[in-house]
């Protein structure tokens, strides 16, 4: 895919149906810089926006239907107020923007019929949140094109209803919120239960660093079941201490609660959200007093706490975090719900293409597939 993304779908639209689109709305990928598996335990998470966008090209069409195409599949999709009656009626990729018209619906809104071209520089199953870029940008087409009133703190709960209720995926509220309400030059901190939002300044370039991003093409393992078993785990630890979630828990408290739980399982995945929510607020707390270079050994810590406790990361994902602090990374973790996907570390914005290369090398020598690295800043 060659030009910019904007102009991708603008043509696609003019490609596809004649004309031109009346306008362009784009939402971002995001990686989260740390605060893994927190968000449906209700405690906190800092993501920040990805200079790589999703962009929907639309126009209104009068009758309630919905006609989509898209870049990546080359497909093109068309469904009606019937098949959003209920979830699950339309499946595959259509089912992201299918759920958002059936969201709006659900929720009393008049959905205006629409044709649309999606494009998009967001690599899909990466860990950098495409299925969230494509509701979000999905969701602000359709709402300007009816004059629909929405506003921006309320939707990102409804393009996560889309995704939770409609598509299927038990996903938290980061996701959406990141981007949608993400900053430029900023870290979101996101408190999950009340969903209050507070921009963090994280001005790498100032700081001399940047942050490498690197999908590790592993291929995501058992991904979706995985998940869910994490997030029942989750739940029957704060059922079996008596709160509400596992936010509820501090770090002082660890050690006795610990001690009230059987198994050894539950054990380690409460230990990893309780400590990962004392990450966050002790990461928070380095970049408000402006210590970026501080946050790295939080990050390692972060990888640490997933690869052990929580069972989540892939040899793809662990080789490529020992890599990267091997070449003089100042703190480097994977990101994302895990199985796959990618690995940020925060690096010397000088020492960006060298901890790419020795990650590159260490993945040759295990024979993984190659890598493909990113350096990006919020």
């Amino acid at each position: 895919m060659t030009g910019d993304v904007a102009q991708r779908a603008a043509e696609g639209f003019t490609n596809r149906y004649g004309g031109d689109a009346a306008g362009r709305w784009a939402a971002p990928g995001r990686v989260n810089l740390i605060g893994e598996h927190t968000d449906y335990n209700d405690g906190f998470v800092l993501p920040f926006a990805l200079p790589l966008r999703t962009v929907v090209a639309a126009d209104r069409q009068d009758d309630e239907r919905w006609t989509v195409w898209s870049e990546l599949s080359g497909e093109t999709i068309t469904f009606g107020a019937d098949d959003v009656a209920e979830p699950g009626l339309v499946t595959g990729w259509g089912a992201y923007v299918a759920g958002v018209v059936w969201a709006l619906r659900d929720a009393g809104h008049a959905v205006p019929g629409a044709r649309l071209a999606i494009a998009s520089d967001v690599p899909l199953g990466s860990g950098l949140s495409s299925s969230a870029a494509l509701e979000s940008a999905v969701l602000a087409a359709l709402l300007d094109l009816g004059g629909l009133e929405l506003p921006a703190e309320r939707q990102p709960r409804l393009a996560q209803r889309a995704e939770n209720v409609y598509v299927g995926a038990p996903t938290g509220i980061m996701d959406q919120s990141a981007v949608i309400r993400c900053r430029a030059g900023h870290a979101l901190f996101l408190d999950c239960r009340d969903e209050s939002v507070e921009h963090i300044p994280f001005d790498l370039d100032a700081a001399g660093l940047a942050v490498l991003v690197i999908d590790s093409r592993a291929p995501h393992r058992h991904a979706d079941g995985e998940y869910a078993a994490r997030r029942r785990s989750c739940e029957a630890g704060a059922k079996a201490l008596g709160v509400p979630a596992l936010r509820d828990v501090t770090v002082d408290q660890l050690d006795t609660a610990l001690a009230r739980l059987d198994d050894e399982e539950t054990r380690r995945r409460v230990r990893h959200v309780v400590t990962e929510d004392q990450r966050v607020l002790d990461t928070v707390a380095l970049l408000r007093a402006g210590r970026v270079r501080d946050i790295g050994p939080l990050l390692t810590a972060s990888h640490v706490s997933m690869r052990d406790d929580f069972e989540i990361t892939v040899p793809e994902v662990d080789t490529a975090v020992e890599a990267a602090l091997a070449a003089g990374a100042l703190g480097a973790r994977m990101t994302g719900g895990g199985f796959g996907g990618c690995v940020l570390a925060l690096v010397e914005s000088d020492r960006s293409d060298a901890v790419a290369a020795a990650v590159t090398a260490a993945y040759a020598e295990q024979g993984f597939t190659t890598p493909t690295t990113l350096t990006v800043l919020p």
